[in-house]
């Protein structure tokens, strides 16, 4: 069969780290030739942005294309950032995931392992005519979950991901999916961690196999939680007040965390003085934990009373507080005596 010479330009979209240091990522596209045995694959060398005409012409069997960056250091990690499908019949398709988080400009979308997201599937190119080939009549899109455990998902094997589920879809246009949380597996609904993915795959009826038109995904991040050692609620503190230990962990990628005292009984959305050493702003691409020692609170008791010490996070999901402790202070001394006079004679 005469191959089919086709210009396929790729569009590139990295991670916002690749831009902003070009000398630590490598970015390539790899071509794969299909309806070839073995498979034919070239790779191309791109920059961090902009198109690239591709290295290889295109067959009948079309070929498959996939942005991938890898960033350097003493243990290499790659990351597949986007793939793309193209043949002489095939339909096209796009996802686009919104969340909550849209300040983050990072290729891959985020959100918190409680929070709800939605999925937008754009086809276009279905045919339906009763000559048509299969492949072009109708797509199926795959829902992947895969947990990342303990780790954060570096080098990730995403042929371990779960199948959520699967849909057929055979009309031209957009189809939004709205999911109230994640449906990554874990024994603390909060705490999981990995991500979600959606593809788009051809339909063939020729006994060859689907071809992936595009694919996305989204990664969850636990919800961050807090614990405050070191004084105990509804302790008195009469002289100098204990040092404390406060741990925080799974932070948000970009939040700001902090630790607060104030006189009185605990209090939603009271402000109070800030903990300096207990405190930490972050904005980078996954959670951090800390464990903060602390003994200067001690210096913003001015007062005998009830007192509270919380820590809070900030986040595009709003304030919330972690963890909080009262406890009393007393150190007014008080001295009783007796005043007697006696006369002699």
């Amino acid at each position: 069969m005469k191959a089919l010479i086709l210009p396929a330009l790729f569009a590139l979209a990295v991670l916002p780290e690749a831009s902003a240091q070009t000398s630590s990522y490598t970015n390539f596209i790899r071509q794969t030739i299909l309806g070839t045995t073995p498979a034919v694959y070239w790779d191309a060398s791109v920059a961090s942005s902009g198109e690239r005409l591709s290295p290889s012409a295109l067959t009948i069997a079309g070929a498959r294309y996939e942005l991938w960056t890898v960033k350097s250091g003493t243990t290499p990690t790659s990351y597949l950032l986007d793939t793309a499908f193209v043949s002489a019949y095939s339909p096209t398709a796009s996802v686009t995931i919104r969340t909550e988080d849209t300040r983050w400009t990072g290729a891959v979308p985020r959100t918190r392992a409680d929070r709800p997201f939605s999925v937008d599937i754009t086809v276009n190119g279905l045919l339906s005519g009763p000559t048509d080939p299969a492949a072009s009549k109708s797509v199926r899109l795959l829902r992947h979950g895969q947990s990342y455990g303990t780790t954060n998902g570096e080098n990730i094997d995403r042929s371990q991901a779960t199948l959520l589920s699967q849909a057929i879809i055979d009309k031209n246009g957009k189809t939004t999916l709205d999911y109230a949380i994640t449906s990554i597996s874990g024994a603390d609904r909060l705490k999981v961690r990995g991500e979600e993915r959606f593809s788009v795959f051809t339909r063939n009826d020729d006994g060859s196999d689907d071809q992936q038109l595009v694919s996305r995904y989204l990664q969850i991040w636990p919800v961050a939680s807090a614990s405050i050692s070191g004084v105990t609620a509804g302790q008195t503190i009469r002289f100098e007040a204990p040092k404390i230990t406060i741990s925080v962990n799974d932070l948000y990628p970009s939040s700001y965390t902090y630790t607060q005292i104030y006189k009185g009984p605990a209090t939603l959305g009271k402000e109070g003085k800030v903990v300096s050493s207990a405190q930490l702003q972050i904005d980078q691409a996954t959670p951090e934990s800390r464990v903060w020692v602390s003994e200067d609170y001690d210096d913003l008791i001015d007062d005998d009373g009830q007192w509270t010490i919380e820590v809070i996070t900030q986040t595009v999901f709003g304030t919330e507080r972690l963890a909080h402790v009262t406890f009393n202070v007393n150190r007014t001394l008080r001295v009783n005596s007796m005043m007697s006079s006696s006369s002699g004679s």
